[in-house]
């Protein structure tokens, strides 16, 4: 696999589904560093898009699930390049060190905070939900050098909402999600229109570092991981018209 068949497929797949695209403040996108990317999560066209507002291919993490159902997991992690995180008790470690591989050889990272919850069950698209903090503890803990956390807003204009298959099925290849293991059905979001609005980075520096133990640790966490979802949530008011 090519190293931009990531990018490729993501262009591809957007342009076969007819969706159109108006991204802002793209100058605010780093340079020549590593990034890791905190975006809003509310449709599988999520990783695609952010691909090509980025034009660069983007390591995402996703559901240990992803890695265990046959066809996706070769469209998800064959094609697109995303990595399953382990099975739950496993989960933050695999990530962590993932994720630092990828970060050392200046490669792009992408995450959704929110979680699992966002992709099955039906959210509001002006709205963006509780971020979990392990990708704050993981930008402190990297001994990456010119590290950025980049917050981009996904904010759809129009879209399609339908039905892909039903929870408890997943529990098949996830009994360990609770969230499979309720009636209903995996919704499914397409965009026809979509807004990707870019926030201002978070350069983590030194004496993001040093703070980072300690009593101090738990703070410096909570600015990170406000500012990320302070930025989405701005954003999202401004794209969501």
């Amino acid at each position: 696999m090519s190293v931009n068949s990531p990018l490729e497929i993501s262009r591809c797949l957007l342009a076969a589904l007819s969706m159109k695209m108006f991204l802002y403040y793209e100058d605010r996108i780093p340079q020549d560093a590593s990034v890791l990317v905190v975006s809003n999560h509310r449709s599988f066209m999520d990783a695609p898009i952010l691909m090509t507002a980025m034009s660069r291919p983007i390591r995402f993490a996703c559901h240990h699930y992803m890695g265990q159902v046959p066809v996706m997991r070769e469209i998800v992690t064959g094609q697109l390049g995303c990595f399953p995180l382990a099975a739950t008790e496993q989960r933050q470690q695999s990530f962590f060190q993932q994720s630092q591989i990828l970060l050392q050889s200046k490669q792009v990272v992408g995450v959704f905070p929110e979680g699992t919850q966002p992709m099955v069950k039906y959210t509001l698209h002006n709205q963006v939900g509780k971020f979990q903090r392990g990708f704050a503890h993981l930008a402190l803990r990297a001994a990456v050098p010119d590290l950025a956390v980049l917050p981009i807003a996904i904010a759809s204009l129009e879209e399609v909402n339908t039905s892909a298959v039903p929870l408890k099925l997943l529990s098949l290849f996830d009994p360990t999600e609770a969230l499979f293991n309720q009636p209903g059905w995996h919704p499914l979001v397409i965009y026809r229109r979509v807004a990707v609005l870019v926030g201002r980075p978070y350069w983590i520096k030194s004496q993001d570092h040093k703070k980072y133990q300690g009593k101090q640790a738990r703070t410096v966490v909570a600015e990170l991981t406000n500012h990320c979802h302070s930025e989405i949530a701005t954003l999202l008011s401004k794209g969501c018209y």
